[in-house]
């Protein structure tokens, strides 16, 4: 039976100073007391990212044993190990393509998708990395990833710092409604662009954006509007 996912748009909403503080209470609820295996290959300073990570974490949940997955001898070999009462994995943010190639690489995407029994949350890329592709993601493509297939933890694509279009601007490149559009000329699989401060809570049965609004797009369908609390349930059958 496939784990619960919590897959955030970003750590630090705007205005807020302390990085998860927005949802500590589904945070608790999703880590509990299990060790979190934390993935910090979007980052660049792995020990660093990792720290900063834990300690946020901590701030807002209390103690809580937070471990670089980079930091253990076989990463893939300590994911196939795991127990899922015990343990959970969470996908930091930084650059999708970055994370893709490296876990890729070490074998932590196959080993993952193997073990869709333990839980899973993450933030930004690290959500990109839960979904089917990571094809939806904002970065640029520093590095070849190796591969756009992701793992797969829920039937949609996710957007993350989904930035509505702005009359104002005097940008001419495509606004991100523009560019999610491009995606669904070439794809069907659904989107939704996750605003900053939401997020997606999925299980086996279900699927719910909480924490603020987000906007969905469907290849045909005019984009809707998402408020907080919306049951997407609908959209994994």
């Amino acid at each position: 039976m496939p784990a619960d996912v919590l897959l955030f748009s970003n750590s630090r909403p705007p205005g807020a100073e302390v990085p998860f503080a927005h949802a500590a209470e589904p945070l608790r609820r999703h880590l509990g007391d299990r060790v979190v295996w934390f993935l910090p290959w979007a980052g660049h300073d792995l020990d660093a990212y990792t720290g900063f990570v834990g300690d946020a974490l901590r701030e807002v949940l209390g103690p809580l044993d937070v471990r670089g997955l980079h930091a253990e001898p076989d990463p893939a070999a300590t994911l196939r190990a795991a127990d899922p009462d015990r343990e959970t994995v969470f996908g930091g943010g930084g650059n999708t393509f970055r994370l893709r190639r490296r876990v890729g690489d070490n074998g932590v995407l196959e080993a993952l998708r193997a073990r869709d029994d333990l839980r899973y949350a993450g933030a930004s890329a690290g959500s990109n990395l839960a979904c089917p592709t990571i094809m939806t993601t904002n970065d640029m493509p520093i590095v070849d990833p190796g591969g756009l297939d992701a793992l797969g933890r829920i039937p949609v694509q996710i957007n993350p710092h989904y930035l509505d279009p702005d009359p104002h601007s005097t940008h001419r490149g495509e606004t991100r409604e523009e560019r999610i559009h491009e995606f669904h000329e070439e794809n069907v699989v659904s989107v939704v662009g996750l605003r900053e401060g939401a997020w997606l809570h999925g299980t086996d049965t279900s699927l719910t954006l909480d924490g603020y609004t987000a906007r969905l797009f469907r290849r045909g369908h005019e984009p809707a509007e998402l408020a907080m609390g919306t049951d997407l349930t609908w959209l994994t059958a």
